[in-house]
């Protein structure tokens, strides 16, 4: 990697690394942290002209030590003016990010729209956030390998930068380690990195912070990811051949969609996803015989992944196909038939209750006090389907709500809150966007460094059935009661 200087106005930035493996829009971004100056608004005079986004940097011929030089100008905060009216732009870009209601999109840096959707969609879970703010390695060297621990910190700094700015966010460091510790990210052709699988991502990115944010001093939550996102499976495995049952219990972060001809909606797919055929030898027949294996939900995570299992494998091109069909999913879920006996018992209650607050028309506001209810001091959760009057969703935290003596309790009803989507016919190409709910109830659409603000009736219509953006993940979050 060759090292430049490079000089704008009056600055001379001496030690610029170049990656010639990559495109030149990264070394843009990495002038944009140095500078402020974004991409678009960069000239840098090379041997031939402009440098482009695209260029190669092989026809450039840059070489070490050469001096660069850029011109552009910074984007510059506006001072507010002493009196009078305050406007949103006169503010600092922190309660710029607060006034706007919605965090900074994120540059694509060469293909990476699958890292900025699957960035987004988890920035969105704010335990998750509280986590990593959290996090330290102290301690913990003879437990977690290096790789994952600077993937872990490098997630804790992008979710902060998107939270502190209004401008796009360059992930590049990010970018860098995800890469390097999983390769198969920095896969390239002709010279230009190619696109990669968002779930593939989300799964990796998963997979390492459920190692990392765990915390073994902590009696109520040693497992953060677990208790976030773990979803525990318990499955009879039988085979009709030989009469042998087994019960089999897993965890997993997600449940699969899976879409044939006979589903069309959300919750039939899930139904043929908990249902699977197995090769196996059997002890009772001393050779391989098929098992069925039928699973249920057994334990409840707080945010419910659902992947729409669209790509398979097609040997006549030699590449991943996408199933196009279009598969209705709902603004509220309920998995209550999905569920074990066992767990459908324990959710009687809080339904039950959940329920008498909703057709109260009560919302997230207490009873009476002196109605003389047993169920005085139970409040909904972030039920965001629920009013304060005004037409807006409320919220209730446990200290607002609850004492601390009283415990959560899932309904197994969930509320949507993000869809990873995904426009094109491979899963190794086309184009991944996040659309997120935020925290104000609005839907905003993230396609890359592009916020784009969404209406809530239009998210349903990510079905598929065409070649537009068509839902591959979904992230819902619980409504629960405090009993």
């Amino acid at each position: 990697m060759p090292t430049v200087s490079v000089k704008w106005q009056k600055e001379l930035f001496p030690a610029v690394e170049i990656d010639t493996n990559q495109p030149p829009l990264v070394f843009k971004c990495q002038l944009y942290d140095l500078t402020g100056v974004p991409p678009e608004r960069q000239k840098i005079m090379v041997k031939g002209g402009l440098l482009k986004d695209d260029a190669d940097w092989s026809t450039i011929g840059v070489k070490e030590g050469q001096r660069l030089m850029m011109m552009g100008t910074a984007e510059e905060i506006v001072k507010a003016p002493e009196k009078g009216p305050v406007f949103m732009e006169d503010l600092p870009e922190e309660e710029q990010a607060i006034a706007v209601g919605h965090s900074a999109g994120l540059f694509n840096l060469g293909n990476t729209c699958y890292m900025n959707s699957t960035l987004q969609c988890l920035h969105s879970v704010p335990e998750l956030k509280s986590a990593l703010l959290n996090y330290t390695d102290s301690g913990r060297s003879n437990e977690l390998d290096h790789s994952s621990h600077l993937l872990t910190v490098a997630t804790r700094d992008v979710f902060g930068e998107l939270d502190r700015n209004v401008k796009p966010v360059a992930p590049m460091h990010f970018w860098m380690i995800l890469r390097k510790k999983y390769p198969q990210f920095s896969q390239q052709h002709n010279g230009f990195f190619m696109q990669q699988d968002a779930e593939e991502c989300w799964t990796q990115l998963m997979y390492t912070l459920s190692q990392s944010l765990k915390s073994p001093d902590s009696r109520e939550n040693p497992e953060t990811v677990k208790s976030l996102f773990g979803i525990e499976l318990v499955s009879r495995v039988h085979c009709a051949e030989s009469g042998e049952e087994s019960t089999e219990t897993e965890s997993v972060y997600s449940l699969k969609c899976h879409i044939s001809q006979e589903v069309n909606h959300l919750h039939e797919g899930l139904k043929h996803g908990l249902k699977s055929e197995l090769e196996k030898v059997s002890p009772s027949l001393q050779r391989s015989a098929i098992y069925l294996k039928e699973s249920r939900i057994n334990a409840l995570p707080r945010y419910l992944t659902i992947q729409f299992v669209r790509f398979f494998w097609k040997r006549e091109s030699n590449q991943k196909a996408k199933i196009l069909r279009k598969v209705e999913y709902p603004l509220e879920l309920d998995v209550f038939d999905l569920c074990s006996d066992e767990l459908r018992a324990k959710l009687q209650d809080p339904r039950k209750i959940l329920r008498d607050e909703e057709s109260a028309k009560l919302g997230l506001k207490t009873k009476d006090k002196n109605a003389g209810s047993k169920d005085n001091d139970v409040k909904m959760l972030e039920a965001e389907g629920s009013s304060d009057g005004n037409g807006e969703a409320s919220k209730v935290t446990p200290e607002e709500g609850a004492s601390s003596e009283k415990q959560l309790q899932l309904t197994g009803i969930y509320d949507l809150v993000a869809v990873l989507t995904h426009k094109g016919r491979s899963a190794d190409s086309g184009h991944y966007v996040a659309w997120v709910k935020q925290e104000n109830g609005k839907w905003v659409q993230f396609d890359d460094d592009h916020p784009i603000p969404q209406r809530e009736e239009d998210i349903t219509k990510l079905s598929g059935g065409g070649d537009w953006h068509m839902a591959y993940i979904c992230m819902y979050k619980a409504r629960g009661v405090y009993i």
